[in-house]
């Protein structure tokens, strides 16, 4: 396959064909549809199409004809970038930190912010562990300053949102609780603020409970990486009690502290720059952003762009749902007026206008398109090649078996025809981007070839009549994350028999799943052994003239019945498997043996089996169970 274009020069034509020019010469003379002459040196510029197209096809390539690259205009850049740094520092003010809170669940993270703040959210919270990026403001006790405090989820389904929260801050708090240590998500915590390049202060939790060890997790954080004050390094430790609050004033002195060392300033002048944290749509709101101001003063009325989103600013909130007039850097804030969703983690841009928002959006809209066009080419000659692949091997098959005629290719039929495989498709609801990112990058770990698991559709917002019509199609299940579902469309539901599965704590939600993929295996046969007996000697009896091999042995262990399996057994390999026609002890038909009996077996149909003394007969049963399914999700359900 070769790519060409109309204006070709001969010697450019040779090039791409890996022949020398003279062979392109050649072949114009074979063509008579179309006046070649005057192509008559390799820098001629061959300007039809159809002459390039016959020499391609007459040097026995195939073609792929692309637009003249002379005549393409380069699509000029219309998309937002934030601002180069200023030139004059004085421009630059003081602004607040921002601080992570991050670290293992359950360890007391959220337990820490309400006591920093005063307030419970930690019984708001589903399971008792944070599901989403809580954003606020608290002022300090003794002092005016503020903080901007981030908490992020400690459960490691919430792997995303601990990573995006690093990136965005100033300062991680790694709270390590005193009665457990360092565990998988405070390595991963510490990883996430190392790669963000934040500084790092350690709040040692729990430290009032009597199996409170502090030494111990010292030492471990020291081997994970991090140096204490105490071990020459440079990280703060401070001990503390998230629910007697204890140590909450050092806590508080150090982050100061440490923000000063920081010499943290930004403009509050300019064009605003943000992040989304998080996005979810309000039934009485509408579509909103939970984000944070980076640069700039955010008002009323301004146009953002976020992504291919954008949004004309309606009214801003902070975490108490209280109405700002102005939002300056460092300062999480409610963003309401998206025309859609932005994505967690996105870059807010502030633009001048409607119109340059809306050629922003465009623009990036068309660069994903055109992105997704050129992998969707890729993918369709991947394809190809295979298929022609296999069509030369059959070809070469067919050769060597003398055949001469042509083969027709025989495309195999759709997979989505027709499923024989264990399959299970799902749709996710969920409130907040963040929430719905999580339950898709815990699927996205799913790898068994037992069942099929597939995504039909995910999104942020309430299960609609259109899911339930896509359940339907696929015969899959919807699970809502913390959202509720209209009566109209659980009505729906029941009619078309599709089932909604309503969750607010997310590893239940994945424990629900697990069982719905075990639902759909197959039966699977487990055997059971009953008994065993050493093999003493072969006999054999005439039947209708025929010698027929008995086995004359011991029951070693269990019983050996008649109605069972056996397996014959020589030197660790099988020598026959199947029922027994006759059961003796001594002269008399039985139906089971036990334990130390000497007896007589003879198989149903293996006149051709023979016994040799020190053989081992295994009576079993087989029966239909359940299979299980075995996906590693890198934590466990409480």
């Amino acid at each position: 396959m070769v790519t060409v274009h109309n204006n070709m020069t001969v010697s450019m034509l040779a090039e791409i064909l890996g022949k020398p020019v003279d062979h392109v010469f050649e072949l114009m003379l074979h063509i008579k549809k179309h006046d070649t002459s005057r192509y008559d040196n390799p820098r001629a510029v061959i300007d039809n199409v159809r002459v390039i197209e016959d020499i391609v096809q007459k040097s026995g390539l195939k073609y792929q004809l692309k637009a003249d690259p002379s005549k393409l205009k380069e699509k000029p850049d219309k998309d937002a970038y934030r601002r180069p740094p200023p030139t004059d520092p004085s421009v630059e003010v003081k602004r607040p930190p921002v601080v992570t809170i991050m670290g293992h669940v359950d360890h007391g993270k959220t337990t820490l912010l309400d006591a920093l703040r005063k307030s419970n959210v930690v019984s708001t919270e589903f399971g008792g562990i944070t599901q989403h990026i809580g954003a606020f403001s608290v002022k300090l006790v003794h002092s005016d300053e503020k903080i901007a405090f981030l908490d992020t989820p400690g459960h490691a389904a919430f792997s995303a949102m601990r990573s995006r929260g690093a990136h965005v801050t100033d300062i991680v708090v790694l709270v390590v609780a005193a009665d457990d240590g360092v565990m998988e998500q405070t390595i991963e915590s510490i990883r996430y603020a190392r790669d963000a390049g934040v500084a790092v202060i350690v709040a040692i939790n729990k430290c009032d409970k009597p199996e409170a060890d502090v030494e111990r997790v010292k030492r471990e954080l020291l081997s994970a990486g991090v140096e204490l004050e105490e071990y020459g390094g440079d990280v703060q430790a401070v001990c503390i009690s998230a629910v007697r609050r204890q140590g909450l004033l050092e806590l508080q002195e150090s982050i100061a502290t440490l923000a000063e060392l920081l010499e943290l300033k930004t403009e509050q002048t300019g064009l605003v720059e943000g992040v989304v944290l998080e996005s979810r749509t309000d039934p009485g709101k509408g579509k909103l952003a939970t984000a944070l101001v980076q640069r700039g003063t955010l008002q009323k009325g301004a146009y953002l762009v976020a992504g291919t989103c954008w949004a004309k600013v309606r009214s801003l909130h902070d975490e108490s749902g209280k109405h700002l007039q102005k939002v300056t850097p460092a300062t999480p804030v409610e963003i309401v007026g998206w025309k859609e969703l932005p994505s967690a983690g996105s870059e807010i841009l502030q633009v001048e206008t409607e119109q340059r928002a809306r050629e922003v959006v465009r623009y990036r809209s068309d660069m994903k398109m055109d992105q997704k066009l050129e992998e969707d080419q890729l993918a369709i000659q991947g394809k190809i090649d295979t298929h022609l692949k296999w069509y030369k091997a059959e070809l070469e098959k067919k050769r060597l078996q003398g055949r001469k005629r042509r083969i027709r290719p025989t495309w195999r039929a759709r997979e989505s025809v027709e499923r024989t495989h264990p399959h299970l498709g799902i749709i996710i609801r969920g409130d907040v981007d963040g929430s719905v990112e999580a339950i898709v990058d815990v699927v996205a770990t799913y790898h068994s070839s037992k069942c099929d698991l597939d995504v039909v559709s995910y999104g942020v917002g309430a299960v609609s009549e259109t899911d339930v019509d896509l359940a339907t199609t696929f015969n899959g299940i919807i699970y809502a994350f913390n959202v509720q579902t209209a009566d109209s469309v659980t009505h729906l539901a029941a009619e078309q028999g599709v089932q909604i599965r309503q969750h607010n704590v997310i590893y239940k939600l994945v424990d629900d799943l697990k069982e719905a993929i075990t639902a759909r295996l197959p039966f699977v046969d487990k055997e059971e052994i009953i008994g065993e007996g050493n093999v003493l000697q072969e006999f054999k009896i005439t039947i209708r003239g025929k010698q027929i091999p008995v086995a004359g042995c011991r029951c070693t262990r269990g019983n050996l019945q008649k109605k069972s399996l056996f397996r014959l057994v020589r030197d660790d390999e099988v020598i026959h498997e199947g029922t027994v026609a006759s059961l003796k002890n001594f002269k008399t038909e039985v139906d089971s043996i036990k334990t130390d009996m000497e007896c007589g077996v003879m198989f149903e149909n293996a006149v051709d089996v023979h016994f040799q003394t020190g053989d081992k007969l295994i009576c079993y049963n087989v029966s239909k169970v359940s299979d299980t399914l075995n996906w590693d999700l890198g934590f466990q359900s409480k």
